[in-house]
């Protein structure tokens, strides 16, 4: 399946934001570099593998996330925008192990791309982190799962979140 991934819907947006104790710089780092990624992005339980990062313009984050003996799930990231260190546009997807774009595994008509907006604002020795996303150019059943979700995406946020705070820290002692 393919996915354009050029425009985004102008309906209502997911938001999700928090604050941590780090600077800016590393909160970045955590968000471009792999073996940062690695030890924090995705849902509680996950391990997760980077397969590919290429962080620029037109560069994927390809990954595989396992849950114990259950088979992996992939995913992707497709970078649009890339404005160091404040700024992160992507389009994510789920995907197979090639990195092609796939209907999600619990949904048939959640959205084929969901377009991200990253920015990372610093205020002293804190980050502030905002996170909107929409999906790219839905069917109207594509939208209302989307919105459906909310609930769902703010509690995995939360506790992705939760592991990048962790990640920060240990990474600032």
């Amino acid at each position: 399946m393919s996915v354009t991934e050029t425009s985004q819907d102008a309906r209502q947006e997911f938001v999700v934001s928090r604050t941590f104790n780090a600077p800016r710089a590393q909160v970045w780092r955590a968000w471009t570099d792999a073996d940062a990624l690695a030890r924090w992005w995705g849902p509680k339980g996950c391990t997760l593998r980077v397969i590919a990062l290429d962080v620029r313009p037109g560069g994927i984050f390809h990954y595989a996330m396992e849950f114990g003996g259950a088979p992996a799930m992939f995913g992707r990231f497709v970078y649009r925008e890339v404005t160091a260190p404040e700024k992160l546009v992507f389009v994510t997807s789920f995907a197979d192990a090639a990195g092609s774009v796939i209907r999600a595994p619990f949904s048939e008509t959640w959205p084929l791309g969901v377009h991200n907006t990253l920015t990372l604002t610093e205020t002293g020795d804190q980050t502030a982190l905002t996170l909107r996303g929409g999906p790219v150019d839905p069917t109207d059943a594509e939208y209302e799962i989307f919105l459906g979700m909310f609930p769902s995406m703010q509690q995995g946020f939360a506790g992705t979140f939760e592991q990048l705070d962790s990640y920060l820290t240990q990474a600032l002692a």
